[in-house]
């Protein structure tokens, strides 16, 4: 395939399918984590060992997985000069920010002391991942 060309789609069961892609987001403690975003978004664990875990939002081709690093360092948000940097960060639409703020909150996410717009809320995943849930 070529970059001019659309990925095709495939007809049928999604797991038949060959174009999912996901987001892989690193962390000392997997169940942990995995656990968290489940919780968070509703999604189920599709597959959880020791090393790593695949989040499955129920439709589509994409994926969450976290993957087991015992050298992880938790970003620094907002960044700051000779620390760990932030490589990427995850975004959520909710339709209730400060319910869904108090939700993540009490799933295990801290709330940054940082937070750069009215209508998006930075927080840290169990990891220290930031992370933001906006209204749009």
């Amino acid at each position: 395939m070529s970059r001019d060309e659309p990925a095709a789609q495939e007809p049928g069961d999604r797991w038949s399918r060959h174009d999912w892609w996901g987001v892989v987001v690193e962390a000392p403690d997997v169940a942990q984590l995995a656990t968290f975003y489940s919780e968070l978004l509703g999604w189920a664990i599709h597959h959880m060992d020791e090393q790593d875990a695949a989040l499955d939002p129920g439709e589509g081709v994409a994926y969450l997985s976290i993957q087991r690093s015992d050298a992880y360092v938790r970003p620094t948000w907002p960044a700051a000069p000779g620390q760990q940097q932030m490589m990427l960060h995850l975004d959520f639409e909710v339709t209730d920010l400060s319910g869904q703020t108090r939700r993540a909150i009490e799933l295990g996410a801290t709330l940054a002391e940082y937070q750069p717009q009215d209508n998006v809320c930075v927080l840290l995943d169990p990891a220290g991942h930031p992370f933001c849930l906006y209204t749009s």
